[in-house]
């Protein structure tokens, strides 16, 4: 099946309606590839397992709330070794990039790829491209060993650096090529996996024997099929400490605001998910939920009457919240910047200002505003205890996907299950919280804030939610809310 960017998505499909979205595999296009049989079966590490490898025929399913009648819906590869691999150890040359924003877990997942390269197939050959895509013709090259990424996972950041933009499809397959490279590994979010899909037709095209897998990373955990991206966990962590800080501030001072400015392009998950965690947040404004400062029912009015029966207050504001007011006060362009993300205005300290000066000309209330902003702080640290696990298993699938011969997928945990993707699903969309679910109605239950919408916007919503019964869409795939 054909898809909107021009690439081919391999359907199979079953009884009683079941469809496997499958990705990619060498053999596909160099029908003659040699396969061998996988060198884990003589690792004396997996000789206490008792079943190797995963079954061919494994899937793991997109949806599992269905009902009795259902179809049985998309489905995934399962993740995992094969009995076949269709690279010899000696053979492989792999090279890892990151690219885009920083996020907990980066390094992690650049440590695990070369671990399970080495000690579970027996790969010696694996590069770092130094600085994102553009590493790959126009810097130098980082040979990485289990020796030199033994503590990087104990770092925040990166240490193969990273940019943004450089997807030069031709120049970066040419180095590929010249190289001698058999395996890439690309760690980076949806603008990043668009390119690893580009470079995967082009390497396709030229007909060469080269697995592309990638590793989705976004921390504001926007990534569409997948249950949650690496380094979600280790941000809603760390969030606490900015909310406590903010607590602590108001609840110190008449009148005290704590604001809290949180990741969330376009979707408020760090944001929902820490009020959540905390408690000690009044109000969380997301950038799929509208308010409205003025007015009655607006934010400013909720501000006084939480400060009237407190004294203080909390409130928990995506960066991609209220872009729309702020645009129409500051009258701003619509600047992108090179991964072709639009540049947003900073939301915290525009609604500081808006705040402090509704107080202000009021005069009936005398307020202390606390403005943090720990975006940076947030995005530097390495990754927690549950984030560490998680990034050791996706780079775990991916290695063990790449010498199967899989190549253009993405991994990723579906329902519990680490799965190989196609990359179209990864791109197609944006994964948004749904305020029309559960999960919201919650947090509007924990903060007592106003919802900001009026009767005719719940109705617009409600409208919009998948429909109780709509399990497929387009005849093949499903939504996922």
């Amino acid at each position: 099946m054909e898809n909107a960017d021009g690439t081919t998505t391999k359907l199979v499909t079953g009884d009683a309606g079941y469809v496997l979205e499958d990705v990619p595999h060498l053999t596909d296009y160099l029908p003659d590839v040699p396969s061998y049989p996988n060198p884990l079966q003589d690792n004396p590490a997996y000789s206490v397992v008792k079943q190797y490898f995963v079954d061919q025929d494994d899937t793991v399913t997109h949806k599992i709330v269905v009902h009795k009648d259902s179809p049985r819906g998309t489905h995934f590869r399962r993740a995992g070794p094969r009995q076949k691999v269709y690279f010899q150890s000696d053979e492989v040359h792999a090279c890892i990039v990151t690219c885009g924003g920083l996020c907990p877990g980066l390094n992690t997942v650049i440590r695990e790829i070369v671990c399970g390269l080495y000690h579970m197939y027996g790969v010696t050959r694996v590069l770092g491209i130094d600085g994102g895509y553009k590493g790959f013709y126009s810097k130098n090259t980082i040979t990485l060993t289990p020796k030199v990424v033994n503590d990087i996972h104990k770092r925040g950041g990166t240490i193969l650096g990273t940019s943004r933009g450089g997807h030069s499809k031709s120049k970066i397959v040419d180095s590929i090529q010249d190289r001698g490279i058999n395996q890439v590994y690309i760690i980076g979010g949806d603008g990043t996996q668009k390119g690893a899909a580009v470079i995967y037709e082009e390497i396709r095209r030229r007909g060469l024997k080269v697995s592309v897998a990638g590793i989705p990373k976004t921390i504001d955990n926007d990534i569409p099929v997948i249950d949650k991206s690496f380094g979600f966990d280790t941000a809603v962590e760390e969030a606490q400490r900015a909310i406590n800080a903010a607590h602590v501030e108001a609840g110190s001072i008449e009148n005290g605001i704590g604001l809290v400015k949180l990741m969330g392009r376009f979707s408020g998950f760090i944001a929902m998910y820490a009020t959540l965690a905390s408690r000690d947040v009044d109000c969380c404004l997301i950038p799929e939920s509208p308010f409205y400062l003025e007015g009655k029912g607006g934010l400013f009015e909720f501000i006084e009457k939480r400060l009237k029966e407190n004294g203080h207050m909390v409130i928990v504001i995506a960066e991609g919240a209220g872009q729309e007011l702020l645009a129409e006060s500051l009258q701003s362009m619509d600047a992108k910047d090179a991964s072709g993300n639009k540049l947003l205005q900073d939301v915290g300290l525009w609604i500081s200002h808006k705040i402090k000066n509704h107080f202000a000309m009021q005069k009936k209330m005398t307020i202390n505003l606390k403005y943090i902003d720990p975006t940076y702080m947030i995005r530097a640290i390495p990754s927690n205890a549950s984030d560490n696990v998680y990034c050791t298993l996706l780079a775990q699938s991916a290695v063990h996907g790449a010498m199967a011969g899989y190549t253009g997928f993405t991994v990723g945990l579906v329902n519990g299950r680490h799965a190989y993707i196609p990359f179209n699903r990864i791109n197609e969309n944006r994964n948004k919280v749904v305020i029309t679910d559960r999960m919201w109605a919650r947090l509007l239950s924990s903060t007592n804030q106003p919802s900001f919408l009026d009767p005719k916007d719940i109705a617009k919503a409600k409208r919009e939610k998948e429909p109780a019964n709509g399990l497929l869409e387009n005849g093949y795939s499903e939504n996922k809310n």
